[in-house]
């Protein structure tokens, strides 16, 4: 092996040298991570030359034969030194089609930090938060930390950016809206020394607080207004948002909000606020897809519960150690699957049905709820005591106990006159169901029924069945509109299914087989203009003596006609008639269910009259027959029964209107748990319980098994040294635009380190400290001289600190995509802040939905909201995740099939498509335009009015004149073809003001236009 001289690297990384003492976190792991430890790193099953670099036990063990790995302070006798500067392609390291070759500084500071004694250190992110000494003496412990780093590169912090880009920037980062006019007015007119303060707490104590939160929180949660998978159905969880929000803007503590979504089920008799919160673990893609292996599915479920937690509180891509160990970061596969069984239990099923609810499921009560249902159940009790007592009141004596019995005798008994059986499910044929005051032949109502082709109406299952008698004889009374005549009429009974009719007229219905009992031609159509009888004999159709008839219908077809007294006439014994005789019914009844009983009523009927009852048992039998069953005295409850039956529909309307959201809950017996061997759902390898990464401070267990309540204040406790720091990072990302470390997704090895890691350490000890305050928190952030520098640097910094990691200057922000279209809304005058309820849907252009959809879906097509579900704020907007709203993805918006914890931010055409053309876009700019025009008669002011709405500015005197002179063009054009003007201001269901000259409006909506898409007001400056 030839090896060329070490002095080519001293020479060649002559800068790496001049530096001090190297430190294995900050200046050696990177290097490792990236280019060693793939193979020499912690995963055992992908080691090669079973040697470790991750650990100084691996990597100063001695050999039988050759070098150690690293000898501490001699790199010519370290192997992995002599194999990086090797010229063989056999022995050099990394090796070539690794494809991760060291640069020359990169190798040189491996060589310094051999010589230096080659010491490691703990993955900074594993070791628990020092709150360091602060360095300076002013301003807050942000700035003195930050200026102390500054400090070290030469420089100092950029002059404080004027009071109306404060403003701006921070309404924008507390709430994700512009400041009004007059919001700016009253900061800039606030000579008081804490006017910025006063400021900052209004916006922090605004409802639209909430809901800019809670739009990183959704992204991190990856919650959806459908189910994410094949179908991609919708699904009803908008109350979880909805929490979200509320939780932000009620500043609940962070570690209550975590443990609430993790675990609110498994809390001390949780509140519906804690049950709804466990949303969180229910906002994974689901299926329903035929053919899915459940198993699979439940496995993958528990899978992505598992990695989003680790992900979301821990920084930690858990995720890598599904198949085997992670090959970065301490994490074995036990490891994951220990955490996996935490979620394993899950009670919601593998299969979604692709329905809008998947149990679990609560319903979200309104705080008047419990209330309005009592006032029901109060009504409800206060009729059932006078069923009770016109029960008691009936002089009835069941005639085949009566001595003589009764003789049999023709009897004619009404099924249908001014109403439908009691408790009867009423349907009709694609018309709605019709009651008419004239004509009429008995009662008060009629039925009216009519079509250009068949039309019916029918009932089915009312409170009791309908026995025919014997020698039965159907009748019914009919009025043929003698204006539009129906070609035929037809009733139809159901039994054991719809099989018995007869027909009068044409016999064009095409139901059942001609000729048959299905399909008897029982004569004529009668006489138009007057109430006729029709009448038929029972065993035309079919219809023998005892049968239970379950259903009946009145059809027409091509034409109107009325339904008036419909029943059966037939020779009835009084004794032996159900319909008469409470015996003969409990005797039809024996062995037989009767679903329109319910409760225990039910049960005793089947058991038949032999069975001894007690007294009030007896008398309840009794009185369910009297009310329901018996002909000639159910008809002196029909008073109480409708009011009855009125108030139980309020009721149940009422509590139909109140929606209901997914909740997190576990099996009652708990599923075991396995490593699956390469991650593979059905090969099982070694069992796991419930736990967390060794890794990591042990797991208090508040039983004998661990469970997720456990897990969620392991999450938050004080000796946990990442869940704080994780949560201040991205919050401090929110408002910086990057957050102290950079990857916030993962704190891992593979993640960039702090910029300023004693100032991350001291506002996650902090943020502990003060009870988990995300107000006081963001406040803080907001409030320190490093937020409220200008943005704009000179040159020379911006070579220096392209990215601002040292912070030197203020933050730079794309506006997100939800922040652009509100805005939009906001200065238009459009936008409607309604807070909560089902998403709603903007516009959107067409062909979306439909490429992505299968044909049963009900997403399929995408129908747009009308009036001001158009305008809401966009936090609100329905989330389908396979089609996610393209005003959104545009501007970077996940799909939200997998959490996401920071967004990228591209710059494209088709972004600035959208800004000047969509419709929502478009239609806001002729808001601002009405509102320009408004304001002021004349030009110079409605210019100053748009430039102060959308940027918080006057314009400077240059601009003044570029957008007049563009209005005076556009102007000109629109004055000389008014048809166009007309058009311009026509886009959008919002309607342009009847009062307003077109042509200024629409030369104004342009102006509007043009300053809405200023880059300035697409950026947070």
């Amino acid at each position: 092996m030839n090896f060329p001289h070490k002095l080519l690297f001293l020479i060649l990384a002559s800068q790496a040298c001049a530096k001090s003492t190297l430190t294995f976190n900050k200046d050696i792991r990177p290097i490792l991570s990236d280019k060693c430890f793939a193979c020499h790193g912690f995963d055992e099953e992908t080691r090669e030359a079973k040697l470790r670099l991750d650990t100084p036990e691996g990597a100063f063990k001695k050999k039988k034969r050759g070098k150690p790995a690293i000898v501490p302070g001699k790199p010519d006798e370290s192997e992995s030194w002599l194999r990086i500067i090797t010229k063989e392609e056999d022995d050099v390291m990394p090796p070539p089609d690794s494809h991760k070759q060291l640069t020359s500084e990169e190798k040189e500071m491996i060589r310094q930090w051999i010589a230096e004694g080659a010491e490691y250190q703990r993955h900074w992110a594993f070791e628990a938060p020092v709150k360091g000494e602060i360095p300076g003496v002013e301003g807050t412990v942000i700035d003195r930390f930050v200026e102390a780093g500054l400090e070290k590169e030469g420089v100092g912090f950029s002059p404080e950016a004027d009071r109306a880009t404060l403003i701006r920037r921070v309404s924008f980062a507390l709430t994700g809206l512009p400041p009004s006019i007059e919001e700016v007015e009253t900061y800039l007119d606030d000579q008081s020394a804490n006017a910025y303060e006063k400021m900052v707490k209004k916006y922090l104590a605004s409802d639209r607080y909430g809901e800019e939160m809670a739009r990183h929180w959704l992204d991190a949660a990856r919650y959806g207004d459908t189910h994410g998978m094949h179908l991609d159905n919708e699904r009803q969880m908008w109350a979880y948002r909805d929490w979200v929000i509320e939780s932000f803007n009620k500043n609940l503590p962070y570690n209550e909000f975590t443990i609430q979504q993790l675990a609110g089920d498994l809390m001390p008799n949780p509140t519906q606020g804690q049950m709804v919160a466990t949303g969180f673990n229910r906002c994974n893609v689901t299926t329903g897809e035929g053919g899915s292996i459940a198993k699979e599915f439940v496995f993958r479920y528990a899978v992505d519960r598992a990695s989003t937690t680790a992900q979301v509180w821990l920084g930690l891509t858990a995720a890598c150690a599904v198949c085997h160990d992670h090959k970065y970061d301490p994490i074995t596969s036990k490891d994951f699957y220990s955490l996996y069984a935490f979620f394993n239990s899950n009670a919601d099923p593998a299969m979604d049905g692709n329905k809008l609810l998947t149990q679990p499921v609560i319903k979200v009560k309104s705080p008047d709820y419990d209330e309005k249902m009592k006032a029901f159940s109060e009504r409800e009790k206060v009729l059932a005591k006078k069923m009770t007592e016109i029960a008691k009141s009936l002089t009835y004596k069941d005639p085949a106990e009566k001595n003589p019995r009764p003789p049999k005798a023709v009897q004619e008994q009404v099924w249908f006159d001014d109403a439908f059986p009691k408790g009867a499910k009423v349907g009709s044929s694609g018309h709605p169901l019709t009651l008419v005051d004239f004509p009429v032949k008995s009662g008060k109502k009629s039925l009216k029924r009519g079509g250009p082709a068949m039309a019916q109406d029918y009932y089915q299952a009312g409170a009791a069945p309908l026995f025919v008698p014997p020698n039965a004889k159907f009748f019914f009374n009919v009025y043929l509109d003698p204006k539009d005549p129906p070609e035929e009429v037809m009733i139809q009974f159901h039994t054991s299914g719809w099989s018995h009719r007869a027909l009068w007229g044409a016999d064009v219905i095409d139901f059942g087989k001609k000729g048959t009992t299905e399909r008897y031609r029982a004569g004529d159509l009668p006489r138009k203009g007057e109430w006729v009888r029709l009448e038929v004999p029972g065993e035309k159709m079919g219809l023998s003596s005892g049968a239970k008839v379950v259903g009946f219908a009145f059809t027409v077809h091509g034409g109107t006609a009325y339904f008036d007294h419909f029943g059966v006439e037939g020779v009835t014994d009084p004794a032996s008639d159900p319909n008469l005789s409470l015996m003969a019914w409990r005797n039809s009844r024996k062995g037989k269910d009767t679903p329109e009983a319910k409760g225990k009523l039910r049960g005793w009927l089947k058991e038949g009259p032999e069975k001894a009852r007690k007294p009030e048992e007896l008398a309840q039998i009794r009185s369910y027959y009297l009310e329901n069953v018996c002909h000639s005295t159910r008809d002196a409850f029909t008073s109480v029964n409708e009011d009855l039956e009125k108030i139980r529909k309020e009721k149940a309307a009422f509590d139909a209107s109140i929606p209901s959201t997914f909740v997190f809950k576990d099996l009652a017996k708990p599923r075991e748990s396995f490593v699956m061997i390469r991650g593979e759902y059905d090969k099982p390898g070694e069992k796991v319980e419930p736990n967390t990464p060794l890794v990591l401070p042990p797991l208090k267990k508040g039983g004998a098994r661990a469970n997720r309540l456990d897990l969620a204040k392991w999450l938050v406790a004080p000796e946990n040294p990442l869940t704080a720091r994780v949560a201040v990072n991205r919050f401090w990302q929110q408002v910086f635009g990057v957050g102290l470390v950079k990857t916030s997704h993962d704190f891992g090895t593979q993640g960039e380190l702090p910029s300023h890691p004693e100032l991350l350490d001291y506002l996650a000890l902090r943020f502990q400290e003060k009870g988990w305050d995300v107000k006081a928190l963001m406040q803080e952030l907001v409030m320190s001289r490093t937020f409220r520098q200008q943005s704009r640097a000179a040159s020379p910094r911006w070579v220096q600190d392209p990215t601002n990691r040292k912070l030197a200057r203020g933050p730079r922000i794309r506006l997100a995509a939800e922040q652009l279209r509100d805005q939009a809304l906001f200065v238009g005058g459009l936008i409607d802040l309604k807070m909560g309820g089902k998403g709603v849907s903007p516009y959107q252009p067409p062909n979306i939905w439909e490429p992505v959809a299968f044909g049963g879906s009900n997403t399929r097509y995408y129908k747009q909201g009308k009036g001001s579900d158009l305008y809401r704020r966009s936090v609100y907007t329905f989330f389908k995740r396979t089609a996610p709203h393209p005003a959104m993805t545009n501007f970077d918006a996940p799909a939200r099939e997998q959490t996401c914890l920071g967004r990228e931010t591209s710059n494209t055409p088709l972004q600035a498509l959208q800004l000047l053309n969509d419709v929502q876009h478009y239609e806001a700019a002729r808001g601002l335009a009405t509102r320009m025009m408004n304001a002021s008669p004349e030009s110079a002011a409605r210019i100053d009015f748009a430039f102060k709405s959308v940027l918080s500015r006057a314009p400077l005197s240059d601009e003044v004149a570029i957008v007049s002179k563009l209005y005076q063009r556009q102007l000109a054009r629109y004055q000389k073809t008014p048809g166009d003007a007309k058009k311009a201001i026509g886009f959008g269901e919002s309607k342009a003001p009847d009062d307003l000259d077109v042509s200024q409006l629409a030369a104004w909506t342009l102006v509007a236009n043009l300053i809405l898409n200023m880059d300035e007001a697409i950026v947070r400056n």
